[in-house]
């Protein structure tokens, strides 16, 4: 049995993971801003989060993060930077202030596939130098942030996750309403490849790496396919047509600059996690759709 303290324990991934630990036998402690039952870290940005959420843990699984899928506003990027760039610094700093005998032995960070910004069709593995547009900065400094925790004796594993394929949430959240209603259908093109992953494999990777494993690891589905493909197959589980295109000019008038991440795309492969033996829940993307849309 482990200790382990989740941040961000409360969102879609966090309720996933805190379950799956709590399912093989692991004692959990969640941390949250104000949500009932867990620990309150209540300003992340501001703060370490209080010592005896951290004390005496094996691991930690850090998820805190503004959510991305928004338009970016220069306050919203402000709060998409901070929330981890400055999340994370707080959380290594809360770990380096305990007594060496006391901190976790281990610190899984969140982090995300945008780390190498658009990439086009070529297969991107962990070697791959990081994107310079917003997000890949981002990434960047998260990441850094984490490393940090090295220092101070602690395992860092820094899990670079995809699109994330969730029956409560995440990327079909909005792709399902028009495929619904028979008019969805690739988007700008839809040559771009969409690095997806099935909330099962994001879980079970992370739980993975929280056992053993350090450095980056792309957390994407062995195959990534591209929109127009992603499109088809969401198409089939929906027994809906997937025709309509959706013109990048619609897309970036909706989102602004955040529309980046769904017109240009990511071929990235897992390739360390596939070295390190981890065993994908859901490689098949028409299995794992089914499994997300029920």
């Amino acid at each position: 049995m482990k200790r382990v303290a989740v941040t961000g324990g409360t969102g879609m991934i966090g309720r996933r993971v805190v379950d799956a630990l709590r399912a093989r036998g692991d004692e959990v402690t969640v941390l949250s801003r104000s949500a009932p039952g867990t620990v309150h870290w209540e300003d992340p940005v501001s703060e370490p989060p209080p010592p005896e959420a951290l004390t005496g843990r094996d691991g930690v699984v850090h998820l805190l993060g503004e959510n991305v899928a928004q338009r970016w506003t220069e306050a919203a990027k402000r709060r998409i930077r901070e929330s981890r760039e400055l999340g994370t610094r707080n959380l290594v700093e809360g770990i380096s202030g305990l007594p060496a005998g006391d901190r976790p032995k281990a610190l899984v960070s969140m982090s995300a596939i945008g780390y190498y910004g658009a990439r086009g069709d070529e297969p991107v593995d962990e070697s791959a130098p990081p994107g310079d547009d917003f997000l890949a900065e981002v990434v960047q400094a998260w990441e850094a942030e984490a490393g940090r925790a090295a220092a101070h004796g602690v395992r860092v594993a820094t899990p670079r996750a995809g699109v994330v394929l969730a029956p409560d949430g995440g990327a079909l959240a909005k792709m399902l309403p028009p495929f619904k209603l028979g008019v969805g259908g690739p988007v700008a093109g839809g040559r771009q490849y969409v690095p997806w992953v099935h909330l099962d494999d994001v879980v079970g990777a992370l739980l993975f790496l929280l056992d053993g494993g350090e450095g980056a690891y792309n957390v994407t589905a062995p195959t990534p396919v591209t929109n127009k493909e992603l499109s088809k197959a969401l198409g089939r589980a929906l027994r809906r047509p997937a025709v309509m295109p959706v013109p990048a000019l619609a897309v970036k008038t909706l989102y602004g600059e955040m529309a980046l991440i769904v017109t240009t795309g990511v071929r990235a492969v897992p390739k360390r996690l596939m070295d390190a033996g981890y065993a994908f829940e859901r490689p098949d993307l028409d299995d794992a759709l089914r499994a997300a849309v029920g």
